[in-house]
């Protein structure tokens, strides 16, 4: 593969992640860049490897997923090279974000993870993140693993319902 296509897959993982203010999954990136038939997973996998090496991206893993942010020295890289990517791929990814950005930022946004607390149940964390502010951090206590489990799979569908059902109530004999 020519250094000339990794450079330029760098650049547009760059591009993606600086266009957002919220984090992309290793998923989302890549199926743009597969979907579009850009290049093949496992040298996209090798540019995202190869950006956390030189701190142009950090990574934070949840729940074996991994979210994707542009530093401030990626953020100055991009600014300097956006120039080096050509204009059809900047539509591309473009009206990929434009068209996808509720889904994007609601996929990354509702975050579950649980672990083991030192009595033997086990705490359940459900997020609710916009941008780097967090509307909701709910701790739960659960006697199982498996219960764990079945909370965080379900909370990506039922966080809207759960938030707004918290405010409504929280909020009861507010003056309108």
């Amino acid at each position: 593969m020519a250094l000339e296509q990794l450079t330029l897959y760098k650049f547009m993982t760059l591009y993606m992640l600086n266009k957002v203010n919220f984090p992309l999954t290793n998923a989302q990136m890549s199926g743009f860049f597969l979907d579009k038939e850009y290049t093949s997973y496992f040298i996209f996998q090798q540019v995202i490897s190869e950006l956390l090496e030189t701190r142009l991206i950090s990574s934070e893993t949840v729940r074996n997923t991994s979210y994707y942010r542009i530093t401030d020295d990626g953020r100055e890289t991009i600014e300097m090279f956006t120039n080096k990517i050509p204009i059809a791929i900047i539509d591309d990814m473009d009206i990929f974000l434009i068209d996808n950005k509720y889904e994007l930022r609601n996929e990354v946004g509702t975050l579950s993870d649980y672990y083991k607390s030192t009595n033997g149940d086990y705490i359940v964390n459900c997020q609710i993140k916009e941008g780097n502010s967090t509307l909701i951090d709910l701790n739960l206590s659960v006697p199982s693993e498996d219960v764990a489990e079945i909370m965080c799979n379900n909370w990506r569908e039922a966080s809207q319902e759960v938030y707004a059902n918290v405010m409504k109530r929280l909020m009861k004999g507010m003056p309108q």
